[in-house]
């Protein structure tokens, strides 16, 4: 995981500020930590730990919408792609894109 580069799509972008994708990149590493610690036995409890991550990346709207960006199809692209990274990396190959960010306003 530690050599993987979170939200690059949104990082080469320059409609997103960096800034922001930061605290979109520390929201998907969070999640990798909480899978490391909590140890999801299946995909209900891993989907638990997504909606919450998910619902972290609703309220990071705002800071996108401050910052004059938003997230719109790209970023929803990027970021639904690594939450389905995350999942398989962890063993969760057949996770569906979908319900990983089910929670999601965006």
């Amino acid at each position: 995981m530690a050599s993987h580069t979170f939200l690059g799509g949104m990082y080469d972008d320059g409609y997103f500020p960096d800034h922001v994708v930061d605290k979109g990149k520390a929201i998907l590493l969070r999640l990798c930590e909480r899978i490391e610690a909590e140890r999801p036995s299946d995909l209900a409890a891993l989907y638990a730990l997504t909606e919450v991550a998910t619902a972290e990346f609703n309220a990071l709207e705002a800071d996108f919408e401050a910052a004059g960006s938003e997230i719109e199809t790209v970023a929803r692209e990027v970021i639904a792609e690594d939450f389905w990274f995350v999942a398989s990396a962890y063993g969760f190959a057949d996770a569906d894109t979908e319900e990983l960010i089910a929670a999601r306003e965006w």
